[in-house]
């Protein structure tokens, strides 16, 4: 059996190695969420910033739920392959600035000892959009939220990442110890705005005077975030494999391209993530409505389209011509929704974005990115619409995408063949369709009306539901595509 990668000695010379000394790095962050985006972004950032200025920002990572990929990077010593794939080839670079890797639910006591530590002066987050508990009605807490409201009842022993937050700050707070910069990477508008609210929410319903320590010594930046990243497959490992000449149990794989916003506002320093092509900004907004819009609402689009066409993958919906002129037809559409964007043409924009997804050589399932429906569509599709019928517009693109979601909804492919959701209110929606003609009409008249998720200024535009009715009745009679 092949060794594991656990050290930098004697690896293949086909792989890219960390350009500074892992030994004298100390931890500086603590990232929430170890995923593949993390370890296909934020990782690879910090390891090139740490190559072009040194510093002593280690990562220390911890997993709120499963233990696998914890356990994979501590039994490598927080190493692991990051391949870079495309069509001329697929490269090979090791990452090194994680540390070490945690496991709450085994050792709750333990994350929060490493939130109140002063070492740490930037916590980091990729959770996705559902773990925040955010009430997409009120823009507030879901207080139904099982985390939430558990934490509510005992903030002192939290089990969710806002919890853990104003947990680890409380204690900071109640020691002198100084904040540490909460810092989401989430794809959520307004990411850091949101989760400072919900923060803000939750700490004073436990203690109003750590509401007020909070808002005035806490920073919460905005990032916008953008890599495609793949879930890793047998092939991953496999290639890791052989490019490094160990085996990887951490390894990920992802596109070439790679572009990270972030507002410059920190409360004890920072990596110099610039070093590494990351922007700093004063204000992160219009790139990242850019990025939801036109890169995120096209996904979603192919995603459901594809799916539903069954096409198991991106690249394939895209040598579909159809699709990929709809693909860009609804970029500029949602382009035509933004303000200007600094140093940014939207029109090259676009079309990096279909040569990204494209790319014959990432292997992105449609399937993965049509989870959490109902997280994503506001911000990708619904808030868009909305604008674009209120300039006038016809809006003609969200109505497809919408109707493939509300298609996608009903759980059963093509051939009869019934599939899981993945998304957090699969079993309310399953509940509401349960009854339910399968026809057009009827399944968007219930799904309009799912609470919370659409708003009126669209489900009250009689010409647009009606379009998105005759759009579904296509899908659902004979899986037409598409639909131009």
């Amino acid at each position: 059996m092949t060794e594991r990668l656990q050290n930098l000695t004697g690896l293949a010379p086909t792989a890219k190695l960390p350009a500074y000394d892992r030994s004298k790095l100390k931890s500086g962050i603590l990232h929430l969420g170890p995923g593949a985006f993390f370890r296909a972004h934020f990782a690879p950032f910090t390891d090139k910033a740490l190559a072009a200025t040194g510093g002593e920002w280690g990562i220390e990572v911890a997993s709120l739920r499963t233990a696998d990929v914890a356990d994979h990077l501590n039994e490598q010593n927080g190493l692991y392959t990051m391949l870079i794939r495309d069509t001329s080839g697929t490269t090979a670079q090791v990452i090194g600035p994680i540390l070490k890797a945690h496991v709450a639910t085994r050792d709750p006591a333990g994350l929060l000892e490493r939130l109140e530590d002063p070492a740490i002066r930037i916590v980091s987050l990729t959770v996705t959009e559902k773990a925040y508990g955010l009430d997409t009605l009120t823009g507030g807490l879901d207080l139904n939220h099982p985390d939430i409201a558990a934490d509510l009842i005992h903030p002192h022993t939290p089990r969710g990442v806002v919890g853990y937050l104003v947990e680890g700050l409380s204690r900071r707070r109640k020691k002198g110890i100084a904040p540490f910069t909460a810092l989401s990477c989430d794809n959520l508008p307004s990411n850091g705005a949101v989760l400072k609210r919900l923060v803000l929410e939750f700490a004073s319903r436990v203690d109003p005077s750590l509401h007020d320590w909070i808002e005035q010594k806490v920073p919460f930046p905005s990032t916008m975030v953008d890599r495609i990243t793949p879930a890793s497959t047998d092939v991953t490992y496999a290639d890791a494999e052989r490019l490094t000449g160990r085996q990887d149990l951490a390894a990920i794989e992802t596109e070439p391209f790679t572009q990270w916003v972030i507002e410059d506002h920190f409360a004890n320093g920072r990596p110099t993530w610039e070093k590494a092509g990351a922007l700093m900004v004063e204000e992160v907004s219009a790139y990242e409505k850019m990025k939801l819009r036109m890169l995120n609402g096209a996904h979603s689009l192919l995603a459901y389209l594809g799916y539903i066409g069954g096409y198991e993958y991106v690249r394939d919906v895209m040598e579909d011509a159809g699709l990929a002129a709809l693909a860009r037809r609804h970029m500029s559409a949602a382009a035509a929704t933004l303000d200007p964007v600094p140093g940014i043409n939207l029109e090259h924009y676009a079309d990096e974005l279909i040569a990204r997804f494209a790319n014959k050589a990432i292997a992105h399932r449609t399937y993965q990115i049509a989870m959490d429906g109902t997280q994503k569509l506001p911000q990708r599709l619904l808030e868009p619409a909305t604008e674009a019928l209120a300039q006038g517009g016809k809006a003609e693109t969200y109505a497809i995408a919408v109707a493939a979601w509300m298609r996608y909804a009903l759980g059963i492919d093509r051939n009869g063949k019934g599939y899981e959701l993945r998304d957090p209110r699969a079993g309310e929606i399953a509940a509401l369709l349960a009854d339910v003609p399968r026809n057009g009409g009827a399944v968007s008249g219930t799904l309009f009306h799912l609470p919370g998720l659409f708003p009126a200024a669209l489900t009250k535009n009689v010409a647009w539901t009606e379009d998105v009715a005759n759009k579904l009745e296509i899908l659902i009679q004979d899986n037409r595509l598409p639909l131009i």
